[in-house]
């Protein structure tokens, strides 16, 4: 059975400049976290790779959206 064993973002959405990574164990994953801290963008990370271009399918406008801009870091 394939499964996905490592996660690397960064620069994805709102997760920022910084590298994530995500070690993930054969069998049933959760992400688990409060409101806001980025879920559902470590899923869209995984849907991006694995070859998703729509932008409706990845809750952004348009898929330049989904580059991090640098928030409110790139105002310092």
């Amino acid at each position: 059975m394939v499964f996905i064993k490592k996660v690397e973002v960064r620069g994805f959405k709102s997760l920022g400049p910084k590298a994530i990574t995500l070690n993930f164990e054969k069998g049933f994953t959760v992400i688990t976290g409060p409101n806001g801290s980025g879920k559902s963008n470590v899923m869209d990370a995984i849907l991006f790779c694995l070859g998703e271009n729509s932008p409706r399918k990845l809750r952004v406008d348009r898929l330049s959206s989904a580059i991090y801009d640098g928030g409110l870091e790139a105002s310092k």
